[in-house]
């Protein structure tokens, strides 16, 4: 694993450098992942984390031809790369508040994953306004794996989950979610700081490695009158 990190950060600095001197043009789209695969001599895995590094430091967007993004008052979020990261970018009024971030076992959700260990990491995050009501309330789940065991002793770079992934080999290949709506429970509308019984949107999300592995599940209470859902469909590359 050393190696591979290693590997996907050194295709991820040439790019950052060509990007930077204008090989890549702002706006333009970089080679299809199979010439870069051939370029590098690199496996889908490794060279997607790579874009994933890219992606962490603003230098690239990836657009699937046919998925969903969330947006909070119109700027589009993108989960993979966090909200705490999106956010901020966008200089949000939006604090982060971490409720829980601990190593669990959850039998129920392992069984609904067909996940052989029950052994999760939980982060629980509410997003709050100046005023402390909360407009978010996300729950993410993550099979423990050898390079993230002891991770919630060892703490966030950055307070980013993402990245920590990333950093372990964990990459999202493919998303996969269901949107409801409904009305908060009493433990959740004090946590919000809401009425119990108010509209939310309830966004359970499951991301799977290129192997079909779990990569993470999360799920999250979303306001409304703040946070939108969009689907987009078509041809679509990166840029």
């Amino acid at each position: 694993m050393p190696g591979q990190v290693h590997k996907h950060h050194r295709i991820a600095r040439v790019l950052a450098d060509e990007i930077r001197a204008g090989v890549h043009a702002d706006g333009s789209r970089l080679p299809g992942e199979h010439a870069l695969r051939e370029r590098f001599g690199v496996s889908r895995t490794t060279l997607r984390q790579a874009l994933q590094v890219l992606g962490e430091e603003g230098l690239i967007a990836t657009h699937a031809g046919i998925g969903s993004f969330v947006t909070f008052d119109g700027t589009p979020l993108d989960n993979r790369l966090g909200w705490t990261r999106a956010l901020a970018a966008q200089g949000s009024e939006l604090t982060t508040e971490i409720l829980r971030f601990e190593e669990v076992a959850d039998p129920e959700l392992a069984a609904r994953l067909a996940l052989a260990s029950d052994a999760f990491l939980a982060l629980d995050r509410v997003r709050r306004l100046p005023d402390g009501r909360g407009v978010s309330l996300e729950r993410s789940r993550v099979p423990v794996t050898e390079g993230l065991a002891g991770l919630p002793a060892r703490g966030l770079d950055g307070g980013s989950l993402s990245r920590a992934l990333i950093a372990a080999g964990r990459v999202s290949d493919s998303g996969e979610g269901v949107v409801s709506v409904r009305g908060l429970e009493e433990a959740e509308a004090a946590v919000l700081h809401r009425s119990p019984g108010e509209s939310f949107l309830r966004l359970d999300q499951v991301y799977r490695a290129a192997d079909g592995s779990v990569v993470e599940q999360v799920g999250s209470l979303l306001d409304p009158a703040r946070f939108e859902l969009h689907v987009r469909s078509g041809n679509g590359g990166r840029s």
